[in-house]
């Protein structure tokens, strides 16, 4: 039997983070490589991991206010210096931090004169206010102000439609996305068939995570995604099986074992008959889905 010689590739493929800055608490910036890649897998995984950057990462949003000396949106309150829309919307801007899951409570309370800002939300201990200094509003009399907020986990965006508004309660557009912006570049080098590429990833994000961070989750996003394509195609079929049907009993360790037992004698029985039969040096063998060459 001849042995035909294999050349496998020793190529390793490492990433690094050439640049890193805080512009200010609420916008990190950080550039990365990963190298060295064969024509085309630069774009694959540049335009697969833009994508999750933006869409797959779970950011914290106030996504509800109510306050019950509200009239309605566009109204204003005497001893404010900010419109309800103003407060509003500087609310959708404050930018949090949490490992919580679903929704939570917190709340403002704060008296005037003075400044209100993010430092004033009471919130619980699992959300953390990334910028203390995000203005709110300006009281320029002795009154009270009491806002209840309501704070989600979730990933891409919120829009506020008219049927969610309730009393006192008004719902804000939220932006979960903790990436502001993502780019992707490459570089090319080499000559002919050994020409090969460099990615370059930039990433903004809000401070919530570092950019480091981001890539690291939405890289464990893209891979968990990926996950169903490299199940056995039985363990496939009796999922499908489950969702449509009913729920099939899982295979016990001994049927595993005695499946394993049966597919390593059917695979002597092929070499067997290789080794043993009478072909032709150079002729081919089919056997259910497998294709044998006899030297």
């Amino acid at each position: 039997m001849v042995r035909e010689k294999v050349t496998v590739s020793t190529r390793t493929l490492q990433w690094k983070c050439v640049e890193s800055r805080v512009d200010n608490k609420r916008l990190c910036y950080g550039r990365f490589i990963l190298s060295p890649l064969i024509k085309g897998q630069a774009d694959t995984i540049g335009i697969a991991m833009r994508r999750a950057l933006l869409g797959e990462i779970e950011g914290t949003c106030i996504t509800r206010a109510k306050s019950e000396k509200i009239p309605h949106e566009y109204s204003t309150i005497v001893g404010i210096q900010e419109s309800v829309h103003e407060i509003l919307m500087n609310l959708k801007e404050i930018v949090l931090r949490s490992n919580l899951y679903g929704t939570c409570g917190a709340f403002i309370c704060a008296r005037g004169p003075g400044y209100v800002t993010a430092q004033d939300i009471i919130s619980p201990p699992s959300v953390e206010i990334v910028d203390n200094t995000q203005h709110i509003a300006r009281l320029t009399e002795p009154i009270d102000l009491c806002i209840g907020l309501q704070i989600e986990r979730n990933r891409g965006y919120s829009i506020k439609r008219p049927n969610n508004f309730q009393d006192g309660s008004y719902p804000l557009d939220a932006v979960f996305m903790p990436v502001r912006n993502a780019n992707h570049s490459i570089h090319s080098y080499g000559n002919g068939n050994e020409r090969q590429e460099i990615l370059f990833l930039e990433i903004w994000t809000n401070g919530s995570l570092t950019p480091k961070e981001a890539l690291h989750e939405a890289s464990r996003n893209l891979i968990d995604l990926f996950i169903p394509f490299l199940h056995a195609e039985e363990e496939t079929l009796h999922l499908e099986y489950n969702r449509h049907k009913g729920t099939l009993p899982p295979l016990t360790f001994h049927d595993r074992l005695a499946k394993l037992r049966k597919n390593k004698k059917e695979i002597e029985l092929k070499i067997f008959l290789l080794t043993n039969s009478n072909c032709l040096p150079g002729s081919i063998i089919a056997s259910k889905g497998a294709i044998y060459i006899h030297y």
